[in-house]
């Protein structure tokens, strides 16, 4: 049984299909969107751990900062 790791990013409405694509194009697999406590989207995605080179992860961390930055000031 593979071990999993997880990450949480948020999703802007305008472009939910662009950041899931990305994250989906690094391995991340959708496991569930949410709402928070703000009404914005969260996606919950999970991948094989070492499936993806440590490169990949970091850009991946910093696509999803990105994203929050860009949420926040939506707010």
């Amino acid at each position: 049984m593979p071990a999993w790791e997880y990450i949480t990013t948020p999703l802007l409405i305008h472009n939910t299909a662009a950041i899931l694509n990305n994250w989906g194009s690094e391995g991340w697999e959708l496991v569930q969107i949410v709402t928070n406590e703000g009404g914005g989207l969260v996606a919950y995605l999970k991948r094989p751990v070492g499936e993806e080179t440590s490169h990949a992860a970091a850009a991946g961390a910093q696509a999803a900062a990105q994203a929050a930055k860009q949420f926040e000031g939506e707010q």
